[in-house]
């Protein structure tokens, strides 16, 4: 499970140091694709494999799906990390999440995300409160200890 959050620096050719505790658990190839939100989102393998079958098996005369595969596997890259460690993101994922010199790399769970702090900082500054938005999905929170 990928969890935590660091902040790097990108360089000017667009590479970014992954965490070496992501990297171990990503392996040595992983996709990285546009986010849901405006980030980026790293899966690894077997992760993406088991979302494309997913979208491969829905219905292409489906305009919204043709969409969606076009976003998420359309603007996909393969990757892996050179030996510092390092990713290359595409200009056009940098240029979809807004990144320039910072990002923040946040574990998901299952995925990593890669945001502009900016970015991210509107996204969370919304009116809805982690409690009621917990509430809402009657998430259990309550553990007995």
């Amino acid at each position: 499970m990928f969890m935590n959050e660091y902040r790097h620096t990108i360089d000017a050719k667009g590479r970014m140091i992954l965490p070496a505790r992501f990297r171990e658990e990503l392996g040595t190839r992983f996709i990285l694709s546009r986010g849901i939100d405006q980030c980026l989102t790293i899966y690894p393998m077997e992760h993406w494999q088991t979302l494309t079958t997913s979208l491969q098996k829905l219905s292409f005369t489906k305009s919204s799906v043709r969409k969606l595969r076009r976003f998420l596997i359309g603007s996909s890259t393969e990757m892996e990390c050179d030996r510092q460690g390092r990713i290359l993101i595409p200009a056009h994922l940098r240029e979809y999440a807004g990144l320039k010199k910072e990002a923040l790399v946040i574990g998901t769970g299952a995925t990593i995300e890669i945001w502009n702090p900016a970015v991210l900082d509107a996204a969370n500054g919304d009116d809805e409160s982690i409690a009621d938005l917990a509430e809402s999905l009657d998430i259990p929170m309550d553990f007995d200890l």
